[in-house]
């Protein structure tokens, strides 16, 4: 019942914290409360995890399964591998995060903050039941229900666009539901032809996947691949992500390049290789040449951006080809890589998009151009700004660099030709990043965000002086306060740790991808992994 709870428990603080409308501030320690018991939950969840019995055989733990429509074979199905647990201790650890972070944040007129954070919840929930079911119509269920408070998120409490964005956002995912529900339906058929009766069933459908013929698979992979490189999001299918990471308001934007992107390449690692071991590997090679062009394309997109919010998703989608490069390499160690890589990236980017907000708070501007020499008046802010982006560069010491490493000694073996590609993504990463940094944070005190900040401080037609603003918290363009710091903290501590310390995260990874590429059926080029 463990995951059970785990699923249900945001539900609740969801339904408890709606009907807060008149009093924002029990609206807001109802969710955290929530949140922070999910955290606690999760902790459980991680410590009853064991991987001893994944390392001997045990493809999911913490099982549950009821009949949910026995006419069809679906069941109310959850478990969790190491990839699963992963991905719920990386939601667990954002939401409260970006809960706190949005404490202060101006919620639209008409909106408020109760349904801002009931959503959140509601988001919580839904993204716990895709990574912890292990039914395939179960998972298409809440992979399609997850788009719902995403998308009011957005339309609700968004930018000037947000309108266009989240219509944009879910237009794009549903249609890339709609067609993996044919793929979904296309299994249930051949999983009656090969079993006597159709199941939705992971296990049962991973141990008939050898049995379907390779043109069935190939249907079958593109209907889930389709869907999967939308939510990614891969070039060509990305195009939805800058304008929904524009328009949304931060604490959504977090979740929505922290987690929600990655179902894409879970489902990769979940269904399409498992499932459809022949198809996989018989489309790498497309899905590798999208991957590299969404390295380079989207980091030189990213170099070119003048909205901080576009920059930052920009560069998620260079982010995701690496993920997709080391998924369809086909190493152990290439998924070990790509499964840290999603966690990291959501700290990581996580972290750069909370500062980009700060940032946006106290200039009142997403545009690169009207930031500069913010370290005179805000030093801390600066500060964190340069360890989210050398975290998001991938600077070794830091969360992002372990995981890159992998995905790239983990592909050159099979691919080598894609992995050389790849690696000029890592010297776009560094221009995108120091760029940003050195227009916004170093020289001297200019732009219209800056300057317009600090005008009224010292009054008409006079600017204050830039040590005074240091020291007069909440004057002029202000440095971290308290809450700021409390915030990013916790993202500081993970990236340090993952960086010097991934051991304990790949332990829980390893069984789990081992048992991933045997189900593909390939032998690993690199000999398997070790610590």
């Amino acid at each position: 019942m463990l995951l059970l709870i785990l699923l249900l428990l945001p539900l609740v603080g969801a339904v408890a914290v709606a009907p807060l409308k008149g009093n924002a501030r029990t609206a807001k320690l109802t969710a955290l409360a929530f949140a922070l018991v999910e955290l606690v939950l999760t902790i459980v969840v991680w410590f009853s995890y064991s991987t001893a019995a994944a390392s001997s055989g045990t493809r999911f733990q913490l099982e549950l399964s009821v009949d949910w429509i026995p006419a069809f074979g679906a069941h109310f199905a959850l478990g969790i591998d190491g990839i699963a647990l992963v991905m719920l201790a990386l939601i667990a650890v954002l939401v409260p995060i970006v809960m706190a972070f949005s404490w202060e944040e101006k919620i639209p007129e008409g909106r408020s903050a109760a349904g801002f954070y009931s959503l959140i919840l509601v988001t919580q929930c839904l993204l716990v039941g895709v990574f912890a079911a292990t039914d395939v119509f179960l998972f298409y269920v809440f992979f399609e229900a997850m788009l719902v408070p995403m998308y009011f998120m957005i339309g609700r409490f968004g930018g000037p666009r947000r309108q266009y964005a989240a219509v944009k956002f879910f237009l794009y995912s549903l249609l890339g539901g709609l067609i993996m529900l044919a793929s979904v339906i296309g299994l249930f058929v051949v999983s009656g032809q090969q079993l006597g009766a159709g199941t939705f069933t992971w296990v049962d459908l991973q141990r008939m996947a050898a049995s379907v013929p390779e043109s069935t698979q190939v249907w079958l992979f593109l209907g889930f691949f389709v869907a999967f490189a939308i939510k990614a999001p891969l070039v060509p299918f990305h195009t939805w992500l800058p304008d929904a990471g524009a328009e949304a308001p931060v604490g959504a934007g977090v979740l929505l390049v922290g987690v929600l992107d990655k179902v894409g390449t879970f489902g990769f690692l979940r269904y399409c290789l498992p499932l459809f071991p022949l198809a996989s590997r018989d489309l790498a090679p497309l899905v590798l040449t999208l991957a590299v062009i969404g390295i380079l394309y989207g980091g030189l997109l990213a170099v070119g951006q003048t909205d901080m919010k576009r920059f930052v998703s920009y560069t998620s989608i260079a982010h995701f080809g690496f993920i997709a490069l080391g998924i369809f390499s086909f190493s152990s160690q290439a998924f070990a890589g790509a499964t840290l890589y999603m966690v990291n990236h959501g700290i990581s980017t996580g972290m750069l998009f909370i500062v980009v907000g700060m940032l946006i708070a106290r200039g009142g501007s997403r545009l690169v151009g009207d930031y500069g020499g913010v370290h005179q008046v805000a030093p801390l802010l600066a500060g964190v700004f340069l360890v989210a982006g050398l975290s998001s560069l991938a600077l070794p010491g830091t969360n992002s660099f372990v995981s890159e490493f992998l995905v790239l000694l983990g592909s050159f073996p099979r691919e080598p030709v894609f992995t050389i590609l790849a690696t000029v993504g890592i010297i776009f990463a560094a221009l995108y990043v120091l760029w940003v940094y050195q227009r916004t944070m170093q020289g001297p005190l200019r732009g219209a965000a800056v300057l317009g900040a600090l005008e009224p401080a010292g009054g008409p037609g006079t600017m204050l002086d830039p040590a005074v603003a240091a020291k007069r918290p909440g004057s002029g363009f202000p440095d971290l306060r308290k809450r700021e710091i409390a915030v990013l903290t916790p993202l500081i501590v993970l990236i340090l740790v993952l960086g010097f310390f991934p051991g304990p995260v790949l332990d829980v990874i390893t069984p789990s991808v081992v048992a991933t590429m045997n189900e593909v059926g390939l032998p690993d080029p690199v000999g398997g992994l070790s610590r």
